[in-house]
């Protein structure tokens, strides 16, 4: 009966994060569909600085204002991007939306999740969590901002060049873009956590840094498989662009894994060192 409680207790708890994480995520999402940002500039001085106030349109709205600034940054020009299906332009703004309100709500997110399992975790499993959150988010943030302004109009360039070697039209269905576009930078986000995923997991004592370096061939080959699958295109081109930075990522990650494994080796032996002496 007291196991059936705790188990409770747990559900409840968890329910009560998930409300409050909807609570915050599901107006943003809202406010995505709903609003626009008007931009104006305010003059102070002789400074001009850009800003911009919303303004109720659920027709041209934020998501539809990211979406025309992906088709300007990312599509090579000439490029014509098609409505094919009749809700096609619908669910384009409801995957922008999910996107923006997944970027944006994330902090709560994670402060509700780290609230969630705190209490579970030992003292040194709290703190490296609070020591692996700064640079996992900084290392997500800079690998989908990469992926969105430099590689993934860059993959856009490349592969137009092919088609116009072909001599076929520049055509593009717009779900297909969108689709390509958010999983591909999306990609890039999460392949830069994997040297983080690859040092936690030494520093928690589940795999010995040497496993990493031993099994490097197992990671290429998985970085060629997670770069396969995750790129929506069937060219080996996507692949191979997010596969080369994701193995270099595991072998950046196992080599810290490894100097932090030596670091810690050194601590352990030298009181033993010094006591023998």
């Amino acid at each position: 009966m007291r196991d059936l409680d705790r188990i409770l207790g747990v559900l409840t708890e968890a329910r009560r994060r998930l409300v409050r994480i909807g609570l915050v995520l599901l107006p943003l999402f809202g406010g995505m569909l709903l609003v626009e940002i008007v931009p104006i500039q305010l003059h102070v001085g002789a400074v001009t600085i850009p800003f911009g106030y919303p303004w109720p349109s659920p027709f041209y709205n934020v998501t539809a204002q990211v979406f025309r600034w992906m088709v300007a940054w990312m599509l090579p020009h000439g490029v014509e991007l098609l409505n094919v299906g009749v809700g096609d332009s619908i669910l384009v703004q409801m995957e922008i939306g999910l996107l923006l309100t997944l970027i944006l709500g994330m902090p709560w997110i994670v402060h509700e999740v780290g609230a969630f399992l705190m209490p579970a975790l030992r003292r040194n499993e709290r703190q490296l969590i609070r020591q692996v959150g700064l640079p996992a988010s900084i290392l997500f943030a800079f690998g989908t901002s990469l992926g969105l302004f430099i590689l993934t109009p860059f993959t856009f360039l490349l592969l137009f060049r092919y088609v116009s070697a072909m001599g076929l039209a520049p055509v593009l269905g717009v779900q297909d873009f969108v689709t390509f576009a958010l999983l591909y930078s999306l990609a890039f986000g999460v392949v830069f956590e994997l040297p983080v995923f690859v040092y936690t997991l030494t520093r928690l004592g589940l795999v010995r840094a040497s496993a990493w370096r031993k099994h490097w061939r197992g990671a290429v080959i998985g970085a060629l498989l997670f770069g396969m699958v995750i790129t929506p295109d069937n060219s080996g081109i996507t692949m191979l662009l997010v596969a080369t930075p994701m193995i270099a990522l595991y072998l950046g990650g196992a080599y810290f894994a490894g100097r932090w494994e030596r670091t810690a080796r050194r601590r352990l032996d030298g009181p033993s060192v010094a006591g023998a002496g």
